[in-house]
C-alpha cells in the first residue's frame, strides 16, 4: 500500500504529529467556529448527538485542570483548551422516559466524541494550528468533574489542547499496513514485521531532540499493558449514572 491518492486533506492528515509547545497568539474567534463547526458535523450514532464540549477560558480553572492531568505544564500554556464530554443529560431532559445506563450507550458516547474530536483535530491542523489529546484529565476526573459542575450521565472522556505551534515534532512512525489493515478476518501479526517496525521506533526514539531514550515500541509500551491503570474509573462512571447493564 505504498502508492495512495493524495490531496490536501489527506496530506493534512498524514502530517499530523501531537503539540505540546505553543505560542502566545490566541486562536482567532473565526478560527474556534470553523473548528466547533467541523467537529459539530462529525458522524454520530443514530443521530443521538451525546457529545458537549466545554470550552476551558479561564486560565485559573486551566491551570487546576493541568496539574489534575498529570501535572502536564503544555494544558495550562495551551491557547485553547476543550473538554470533550459524553452527554445523555440532555436528550434525558427531552426525554425523560430514557432509560439510560446501558453498556451500548456507554460505548457510544465514547465512540462519538472521539469521532468528533477527531474532525476537530483534521480542521485545526489544516488552519496551521497544533494540539494534542489530554486523556490525563481522567487522572483527576472527580474533581474535574466537580470543577465543570457536570450534572448526571455525562463524563469528561479527553480534552484536547491546541493553538499555534511553537515548534513541530517528528512525525511518530505507524505500524505497517501488513499487521494493521486485514481483509475479512483477523490475521495474527507477523512477528517478522513487529521486529522491523520495533527497529524502527529504536531509531525514532533515540533520534528525538527531546525525551530521547533507547527503547523500541514494544518496550515502551509494556508498562502501559502490564498492569491496569485507573482502576477507580468503573466507580466513577457507575456514579454518573453508567451502571454498565
Amino acid at each position: 500500500m505504498e502508492k495512495y491518492s493524495r490531496n490536501p486533506t489527506i496530506d493534512t492528515m498524514l502530517n499530523h504529529a501531537s503539540c505540546r509547545k505553543f505560542t502566545d497568539e490566541k486562536v482567532s474567534d473565526e478560527d474556534i467556529a470553523a473548528i466547533f463547526r467541523a467537529a459539530q458535523s462529525a458522524s454520530t450514532s443514530c443521530f443521538l448527538q451525546v457529545t458537549s464540549i466545554i470550552r476551558i477560558t479561564e486560565q485559573a480553572l486551566k491551570e487546576k485542570i493541568a496539574v489534575l492531568a498529570g501535572n502536564q505544564k503544555h494544558v495550562a500554556q495551551a491557547p485553547e483548551l476543550w473538554i470533550f464530554c459524553a452527554d445523555y443529560h440532555r436528550n434525558q431532559v427531552e426525554f425523560p422516559e430514557s432509560d439510560l445506563g446501558w453498556n451500548e450507550q456507554f460505548l457510544v458516547g465514547i465512540q462519538d466524541a472521539g469521532i468528533m474530536a477527531q474532525n476537530a483535530f483534521a480542521a485545526l491542523e489544516s488552519l496551521g494550528l497544533g494540539g494534542c489529546y489530554i486523556g490525563g484529565i481522567r487522572n483527576g476526573i472527580q474533581e474535574i468533574d466537580r470543577l465543570l459542575a457536570l450534572p448526571k450521565n455525562v463524563f469528561p472522556v479527553f480534552g484536547l489542547a491546541f493553538g499555534h505551534p511553537a515548534e513541530h515534532a517528528g512525525l511518530k512512525p505507524r505500524m505497517p499496513a501488513a499487521v494493521t489493515f486485514m481483509e475479512n478476518s483477523y490475521r495474527e501479526p507477523d512477528p517478522e514485521v513487529m521486529k522491523r517496525y520495533n527497529e524502527l521506533m529504536r531509531k525514532y526514539y533515540e533520534s528525538r531532540s527531546s525525551n530521547a531514550k533507547n527503547v523500541d515500541w514494544t518496550e515502551n509500551m509494556i508498562g502501559y499493558m502490564k498492569k491496569e491503570r485507573r482502576t477507580y474509573m468503573k466507580d466513577y462512571v457507575q456514579g454518573k449514572g453508567w451502571d454498565l447493564k
